[in-house]
């Protein structure tokens, strides 16, 4: 009972509630057709929101400056990379998935060694990098035609139950993503270095190895995002993680995170993915047009940053 009057005090909470009211007026507006559709769609497209909001979560949990720019480059490379290691074949599944991976490695290392050797705030070497990917993206990608293997495209379309398996995948993820963050060493450096870098210096964190990590996991994150959504919309394209940079920042901060560092919230992101969506869902539903979508999600966005609290101080 004292948990549930707790409840409206998680600034999580808010995103969730905003999630279920625009769903109850897409529903309505419709007279409940398509209600689970709706459901199963919205689950879709906000796990990639998820995936790449987590990534810029542990970036952003390193304190203030931290953010992860060259995140849409990634996710279009590691798409181009994933459908042509795979070359429409099922038995290069793994293959192409490694790939993938091994692409938003490499850029989370190049991340890293930009602000570790010149020096540099990590929102200005993010952005340096994400223009050296995006032109080895044109370069590699434009025109790519490649569709993904039957099998994976299949995978990335399945469901159980209205679930998407992608949505159960993303939620494992996040789940153990919860875990490193609260019970594990080198989640809780993060959370201490974006507390306080010099005090977690101090108190014997290796801080420039574990902001390494973490650029190197959210490039990871990146490239296994990447070649999930080209599984998901079937086939790879240099402009697949355009729309991520926003909502990959949009996300963790509705979600509870703290932009100052230090503070993070994984089950946040699940809520917030899920209102931006239902909301698109909402407005299209209600026939406005797309620009005026847009204006619509950016003040409700600052609306609900501000009803959650998340204007924070840095400190």
């Amino acid at each position: 009972m004292i948990a549930l009057k707790r409840l409206p005090a998680k600034p999580w909470i808010w995103s969730f509630g905003g999630a279920a009211l625009a769903y109850a007026a897409a529903v309505s507006f419709t007279g409940g057709r398509g209600a689970g559709p709706m459901v199963t769609a919205a689950l879709s497209l906000a796990t990639f929101s998820v995936l790449a909001g987590l990534a810029q979560l542990f970036v952003i949990s390193l304190g203030p400056g931290n953010v992860d720019l060259s995140l849409p480059a990634n996710i279009g490379l590691a798409s181009a990379v994933a459908m042509k290691v795979m070359d429409g074949s099922d038995a290069l599944i793994p293959l192409g998935i490694a790939a993938a991976l091994g692409t938003g490695i490499t850029i989370g290392v190049v991340n890293y060694v930009f602000i570790w050797a010149l020096r540099i705030p990590p929102i200005i070497a993010t952005l340096s990098a994400s223009f050296i990917i995006e032109s080895a993206d044109i370069s590699y990608g434009r025109g790519l035609q490649i569709k993904p293997p039957p099998d994976f495209a299949a995978f990335a379309g399945q469901q159980v139950a209205g679930i998407p398996y992608l949505a159960l995948l993303t939620l494992v993820l996040t789940i153990l993503a919860a875990i490193v963050l609260q019970r594990m060493a080198y989640g809780r450096s993060v959370l201490a270095i974006g507390q306080n870098s010099r005090a977690a210096w101090l108190a014997g964190i290796a801080v420039e190895r574990i902001r390494c990590v973490t650029y190197i996991l959210s490039g990871a994150l990146g490239g296994l995002n990447g070649a999930l959504l080209a599984g998901y919309f079937r086939g790879a394209s240099i402009d697949l993680g355009n729309e991520y940079l926003l909502t990959s920042i949009a996300v963790v901060v509705i979600g509870g995170t703290s932009v100052a560092g230090g503070k993070s919230n994984v089950p946040g992101l699940w809520g917030a993915a899920l209102f931006l969506v239902v909301l698109q869902i909402m407005l299209n539903t209600f026939g406005v047009n797309a620009g005026a979508r847009l204006i619509t999600t950016g003040l409700v966005i600052i609306a609900v940053i501000t009803a959650s609290g998340g204007r924070q101080m840095p400190r």
